[in-house]
């Protein structure tokens, strides 16, 4: 989509310096720009690449301010890979979704469907569902009986959502994720081994502008509520378990398994492959990296600590005994 760079800083609340009639329809990186498209830069040393390179403007930050050569228009920021960005989503061109109910698909007649929501080609959308404006339902996925859905979400194909789930606005869910399912809840027979399925009579909520990733999937409570809050970013085959309660703007990456009943307060990150057993809190701000461990019932605390290990420590105290264990080896 073409914009004029004057435009475009008007959105960004950027400082405009160039011609600010030069249209850009694009981002890029520095060694592949063409010149429609912009760039960004965060680091002073990186500038003069990113004005010899084909980019038809840059963003950066402050400090541009004192630099003498300016070959092409700039855009003045705070925080240029922010701008970037929110640059890259004013610009993109969305894929013709075509509109309305594809005639392949199954739409029940209970269910209801918000001004210019799309039920692309094989949905399902069960009995009673409410599918809000502007939503996109994506080829093959399958809305269950009861689900509530608001407005602006987009659900890639395949995507599953169990019955009962309510999804808020702007929610998108990529490509397999499974919302809503079953919790892995037994209860063993002692007489006879056996185990008996403990009931999964709960629901999942799941709040705006959450991004859930391909092939991850988040379990109903069993008896009450998964909640996972505003903004939350979850990485691709990531495992939530029943009854979590995942916080505000928390980010979990890739191949993270949470067990049941764990508290994630806001603002925490978890990196990738982590894993946490069933009844723990992971405090407010604590950042935790990959493959770190926390074991059942432990409370990581500590706004800003970054953990890492199995059991999670802060960091400093890990490397520290990782050195330890190595003066040990040398001396054997």
């Amino acid at each position: 989509m073409n914009r004029s760079l004057k435009m475009v800083a008007e959105s960004l609340h950027a400082e405009l310096v160039g011609d600010g009639a030069i249209e850009v329809n694009g981002v890029a990186s520095i060694g592949d720009a063409m010149p429609h498209d912009l760039v960004f830069v965060e680091d002073e040393k990186h500038l003069q690449r990113a004005l010899d390179s084909q980019a038809g403007a840059v963003i950066v930050g402050k400090f541009a301010r004192l630099s003498v050569a300016k070959a092409k228009p700039l855009l003045i920021v705070e925080h240029p890979k922010l701008a970037f960005s929110r640059a890259a989503k004013l610009l993109r061109d969305l894929p013709e979704r075509g509109g309305g109910i594809h005639p392949s698909s199954v739409v029940h007649s209970s269910a209801k469907l918000g001004k210019d929501a799309i039920v692309a080609a094989r949905a399902v959308v069960g009995q009673g569902a409410q599918i809000g404006e502007r939503t996109w339902i994506g080829a093959g996925a399958v809305i269950g009986d009861g689900v509530v859905i608001g407005c602006d979400c987009d659900l890639y194909p395949n995507v599953t959502v169990y019955p009962g789930t309510r999804m808020g606005d702007r929610v998108i869910a990529h490509a397999g994720a499974v919302l809503g399912s079953d919790g892995f809840g037994y209860v063993r027979d002692r007489a006879t081994g056996h185990y008996e399925k403990f009931p999964q009579a709960g629901r999942l909520e799941i709040a705006d502008d959450v991004e859930i990733g391909a092939n991850s999937t988040i379990d109903r409570g069993a008896l009450e509520v998964t909640r996972i809050g505003s903004g939350a970013k979850i990485d691709n085959l990531v495992h939530i378990g029943h009854n979590c309660q995942i916080g505000e703007n928390v980010v979990i990456a890739a191949q993270t398994g949470l067990s049941g009943s764990i508290v994630i307060e806001k603002n925490v990150i978890l990196g990738g492959q982590v894993g946490i057993g069933e009844h723990a809190r992971i405090e407010q701000g604590v950042m935790l990296g990959g493959q770190g461990g926390v074991l059942p019932n432990k409370v990581l605390r500590g706004k800003g600590i970054a953990f890492w290990g199995t059991p999670a420590r802060p960091v400093r105290e890990y490397l520290k005994q990782l050195a330890a264990l190595a003066r040990l080896a040398r001396k054997e």
